[in-house]
């Protein structure tokens, strides 16, 4: 199967995170999927965010929820960028989207868009939280999801028995933390198996090395690398 590089809210490491910048630079570096972050503004718009509160990512303040779209937009989210929204990233971009959501309402908003706009091949969407795949895969019946997992948990069957259960599609786990057993575990279980954040050339060749099925990744370079890395 294909080694897959998904690029990090973007190629983060090179461009400001979660921007069109970002995203098209992903895009063109070839990245054979763009993982970004989604909360909803306080006029129930998905914007491209990853933190609770802009004041990390932008030149503002606040609480995204508090904050409506208009008001999201007048915020420098880095080198003259604007925090998107969701339907501006799919314009812009033609490559899959692994949208990343935390909460009920959020994955209730992505599921109506996605029914809307026919998305189900192009978006698949990934979370830490099982009962947001579960609700996800409840109301977008096809749709592919993600478990993501700090660690595998006790033993190599907990995050394999946890995506299992929700019916995600893959596991994504530290790759410091991963062992041969899980991934083993993980593919008998039917499941693919993608490495974050892979960053540097040591951590592609542990990843390459593991049998993982894709990295998520900061850097453009990996992308090129990764496909002569054994």
């Amino acid at each position: 199967m294909t080694f897959l590089t998904i690029g990090h809210r973007g190629v983060m490491g090179v461009e400001p995170e979660n921007t069109l910048r970002s995203y098209l630079r992903a895009e063109r570096c070839g990245m054979d999927v763009i993982a970004l972050d989604l909360r909803l503004s306080k006029d129930g718009a998905l914007v491209a965010v990853h933190d609770p509160e802009v004041d990390r990512t932008t030149d503002g303040s606040g609480a995204v929820a508090d904050l409506t779209v208009a008001e999201l937009r007048e915020l420098d989210a880095g080198q003259g960028e604007r925090v998107p929204v969701l339907e501006e990233v799919l314009d812009a971009v033609r490559v899959p989207i692994q949208a990343l959501v935390g909460d009920l309402p959020t994955a209730t908003a992505l599921a109506a868009l996605i029914l809307r706009h026919d998305l189900t091949s192009r978006v698949e969407v990934a979370s830490d939280q099982e009962a947001v795949l579960a609700e996800t895969a409840r109301l977008v019946p096809g749709v592919r999801t993600v478990l993501y997992a700090d660690s595998p948990g006790d033993g190599a069957g907990s995050v394999v028995d946890r995506a299992s259960t929700v019916g995600a599609a893959t596991v994504a786990v530290d790759v410091h933390r991963l062992s041969l057993e899980t991934v083993d575990s993980a593919h008998a279980a039917g499941l693919r198996v993608t490495g974050l954040a892979v960053d540097t050339l040591d951590l592609l060749r542990l990843a390459r090395a593991l049998g993982l099925d894709g990295a998520v990744t900061d850097f453009p370079e990996i992308r090129s690398t990764g496909r002569f890395t054994a």
